[in-house]
């Protein structure tokens, strides 16, 4: 073979090794994607996930799965996540618990930062501040002068140390002077139910948790926990309205494991983005009471680091350790 036809050879094996590359990420997905969802069904993040997983099945033409993994306060879902495969075949819908669990936790079953890849940030969840039917508090303000008075000290409900929902409880303790007592549950059921009987007196709960039983008149929602009132809850002030300088909410977002194909992670991101800033998808989130935020891998993961400082900061102040 003479040097020219040489060339001509290795020009088309060059040409025909990139349109298999080529082809190969034009196909994926080529099967169906397992979303990792470390926490149980029916709360924020499975709606989140089962609401966004299906806008991205249509847009990728593969069936994306939820796959809820609770326990160990997110960990085990999120560990089973950075073990998944490095193709794009495997997400993580996370939120708190992967900034906040460094600091509860001795050991993690995975590095946060070396493990994963944001992909996009969903939807940031305010919370509600909410009494018994019949507590003496009708606001915040009167809720303070209660807390103030009461023997003891005023009880705030969680579904557990560490959650968002204790922090935010947390938070409103340190932010208001008061010193109240913490009530751990290890459920939303429970702790629902102890806070309508007044076994406890007050609790900051998932507006999608909280809205049967604020619209029911089984409790009282004095205020919301986001920076903007929430349109399910148009008549709630903030607590920043309310006289509180507080705003404390959960978030949730998707991630990839470390090592994904770019081109595949710049699909996801596009096709996230897409999927959140949907109208329909939008106003599907927006009417369980979280706040569509699309971001940006890079930009959630600046946001991810930011909360990890503030969180932190609460947990130290706190003394909060995991159950």
């Amino acid at each position: 073979m003479n040097v020219s036809n040489r060339r001509t050879f290795l020009a088309a094996a060059l040409a025909g090794a990139t349109a298999g590359l080529h082809a190969q990420e034009a196909a994926y997905p080529a099967r169906p994607i397992r979303m990792v969802v470390p926490f149980p069904p029916a709360g924020a993040a499975d709606f989140l996930g089962r609401t966004v997983g299906e806008k991205l099945a249509q847009s990728l033409g593969q069936q994306v799965l939820v796959d809820n993994r609770a326990g160990a306060g997110g960990n085990i879902g999120t560990q089973a996540a950075a073990q998944g495969d490095r193709e794009g075949y495997t997400l993580l819908l996370t939120g708190v618990p992967l900034a906040v669990n460094r600091f509860l936790f001795r050991t993690l079953p995975f590095d946060p930062e070396r493990d994963f890849e944001p992909v996009a940030l969903i939807a940031t969840v305010p919370n509600l501040m909410i009494v018994p039917a019949d507590s003496p508090a009708n606001t915040v303000e009167e809720f303070i002068a209660y807390a103030r008075k009461k023997p003891g000290g005023a009880t705030f409900a969680s579904i557990g140390n560490g959650t968002s929902l204790h922090l935010a409880g947390a938070q409103f303790s340190s932010t208001a002077r008061l010193d109240m007592v913490h009530v751990p549950y290890k459920e939303t059921g429970t702790a629902n139910t102890d806070l309508m009987a007044g076994r406890v007196d007050v609790m900051f709960q998932t507006i999608s948790a909280a809205a049967g039983l604020a619209r029911g008149g089984k409790v009282k929602a004095l205020a919301v926990t986001s920076d903007v009132r929430v349109p399910a809850f148009a008549s709630v002030p903030t607590l920043r309205e309310a006289g509180t300088d507080l705003v404390s909410v959960g978030w949730f977002g998707l991630l990839l494991p470390a090592n994904v194909p770019p081109a595949r992670k710049a699909l996801l991101e596009a096709q996230t983005l897409a999927a959140v800033r949907d109208p329909a998808v939008a106003a599907r989130i927006a009417d369980s009471g979280c706040i569509p935020r699309p971001l940006a891998g890079k930009a959630f993961g600046a946001f991810i680091a930011e909360e990890t400082g503030r969180l932190g900061e609460v947990v130290r102040k706190a003394g909060i350790v995991a159950s």
